[in-house]
């Protein structure tokens, strides 16, 4: 199969010079996915809210919410991957913006109509989980096709930015907004942002080129088996991909229940809870801004143990918060811990998107994000057995001493004797 055409800027006919902020069909992506990302994650601190506030959901039925969202990369992941393979990536992603919104859109109807349950959320969750696996999987793909290979370090530098970005501004949002307007306001948001992405998406003027299908591949369980059986046997993949599986076990699990552990055992209003779990995401916003230049400086192999030191032991302050000046423990926590996660994906991803053959890339990916987001609906779950067992604090205790353990994993493979990684699958 010949290497995707990597399309010219259509305002100029050749390749934008200056930088991707001179790249028409790039800025699209990046203000359709930033616009998205900050709705997510008001959503992502507001659905909580509604099942805590308005429906007085238990501690376990919060935690499960968590993992509905998260369970179709278990449920679907594989075959989506191989199907996206297949077919051009910029419809799917905009049909996934659309179902997301109409999703998100029944939460605000069915509480004006006093119709509102949590099994009704739970539903809105593992459907929007469900088109969340088939837009993530094919933006990975569709990226390398819209930039050239030089460009995509700076291209997911750049998304990676904006998309922690929202995580500071999206909770605050959602805080303010429930304390203005209630929690089920802050979900329309979100429901409006998928819209404004489907139209940014829908603007881009390359011409994405269809794919090829390799001979002799055309059962999709072949396909499948190929994505797997790439990342097992590559010893660098393998790595980041154990150790990002191991290390959302600990970073899903303090999570599930950061909300209602704020609430409930600190005592602390909506709109104050929103805005420190803005606060704890600050630093990475600075890690995806400083990624680049320190995987040029450091090395990229070296950049990622760094970053997987910073993503771990300081996760053992966040259990230390508590009312009044005690919450400064969280912010600091989850402000370290936040740089080395957004240092570690930008480093992650740029390597994944570049490393591996492009006719592979949307197995592959997806076949990491099987294990890595498979584990966070089992995270939620064991998050929610804890907390029902040994209440919020105890749960988040256990699981920020295991999220501090996980970087070791990255000394077992070959990432400690490498400055770089390599450039391409041998």
């Amino acid at each position: 199969m010949t290497a995707p055409v990597r399309p010219a800027d259509p305002a100029t006919g050749s390749r934008p010079p200056g930088g991707l902020l001179r790249h028409r069909d790039f800025r699209l992506l990046w203000a359709g996915q930033t616009v998205s990302a900050v709705g997510s994650n008001v959503t992502a601190v507001a659905l909580p809210l509604v099942a805590v506030a308005v429906l007085d959901a238990t501690t376990f039925q919060v935690a499960v919410l968590t993992a509905a969202a998260w369970l179709p990369w278990l449920l679907a992941g594989l075959p989506a991957g191989a199907w996206v393979d297949r077919v051009r990536r910029r419809p799917v992603m905009i049909a996934a913006d659309l179902v997301s919104a109409a999703l998100f859109a029944t939460v605000p109807v069915a509480a004006l109509l006093d119709l509102l349950t949590v099994g009704q959320l739970l539903v809105v969750a593992l459907g929007a989980g469900l088109a969340r696996v088939f837009f993530e999987t094919a933006d990975q793909v569709y990226l390398p096709t819209l930039l050239r290979p030089e460009q995509v370090p700076e291209g997911n530098a750049k998304l990676h930015a904006t998309q922690t970005a929202s995580y500071l501004v999206g909770p605050g949002l959602a805080g303010l907004i429930a304390q203005l307007a209630g929690a089920v306001t802050a979900v329309l948001l979100d429901a409006v942002s998928f819209l404004v992405s489907a139209a940014c998406l829908s603007r881009i003027r390359a011409v994405e080129p269809r794919p090829g299908r390799p001979a002799g591949s055309s059962s999709l369980r072949r396909e499948v088996a190929d994505g797997l059986r790439f990342v097992v046997r590559d010893p660098y993949l393998r790595v980041l991909t154990v150790f990002g599986a191991a290390s959302n076990i600990g970073l899903t699990g303090y999570q599930a229940l950061l909300v209602v552990f704020l609430v409930r055992s600190a005592g602390l209003p909506a709109g104050l809870v929103g805005l420190l779990i803005g606060l704890a995401s600050v630093g990475g916003l600075l890690g995806a801004a400083l990624a680049t230049g320190l995987a040029r400086r450091l090395g990229s192999a070296r950049a990622l143990l760094v970053a997987g030191a910073l993503a771990g032991p300081p996760a053992l302050l966040i259990p230390l918060a508590g009312p009044g000046g005690r919450v400064a423990w969280l912010v600091l926590g989850g402000a370290l811990v936040s740089l080395g996660v957004a240092v570690g994906n930008v480093v992650k991803s740029s390597f994944r998107q570049t490393y591996t053959p492009h006719r592979l890339l949307g197995r592959v990916t997806v076949s990491m994000h099987l294990l890595n987001y498979g584990t966070i609906p089992l995270a939620a779950l064991l998050a929610g057995a804890l907390g029902a067992a040994w209440g919020p604090a105890g749960a988040i205790r256990a699981m920020t001493a295991w999220l501090a353990l996980t970087p070791l994993i990255l000394l077992a493979g070959p990432l400690r004797g490498r400055r770089d990684l390599p450039a391409a699958a041998a």
